[in-house]
């Protein structure tokens, strides 16, 4: 029900996105779907990836600041209106959306976000036959 997301923090300043970028390509590690909310003097880049643990540990090691936390993913059919559905379900429940994204893989929707009430949500996904992914199924689809 829930995946790893690598929030990595980087300076807005030209070549702080490329080095994250080139450290999880010589480690090999593939990016399912990527992120990035700026502020004034930094950016968070949120990443989904095939192997969340190595890529944190491969930032981590050359000093960039990361954190690993887990956050919800649910699948959608690849159809007009799909989004506004699921997140229909959380609203009714009165949950918040902190923050969310999509992207598209293997011809289904898929919405990550992270909510103001972790509990509450699972109750929603099984209650609401909501289908989710885990991230050992969201690495087969890549």
């Amino acid at each position: 029900m829930t995946i790893h997301q690598l929030s990595v923090f980087v300076e807005n300043k030209s070549g702080t996105l490329l080095q994250v970028l080139e450290l999880l390509k010589e480690a090999n590690i593939q990016l399912i779907a990527s992120t990035i909310s700026d502020t004034v003097e930094y950016g968070i880049y949120r990443i989904i990836c095939s192997e969340p643990m190595r890529a944190y540990e491969t930032l981590k090691q050359a000093g960039i600041s990361a954190n690993l936390s887990d956050v919800f993913a649910i699948t959608l059919d690849n159809q007009p209106g799909r989004a506004a559905d699921a997140i229909r379900s959380f609203t009714r429940a009165g949950i918040g959306i902190s923050y969310l994204y999509s992207f598209l893989l293997a011809g289904k929707g898929i919405l990550v976000f992270r909510t103001d009430d972790a509990g509450k949500t699972r109750e929603v996904i099984l209650n609401d036959k909501l289908s989710y992914v885990e991230e050992k199924d969201l690495i087969k689809m890549v």
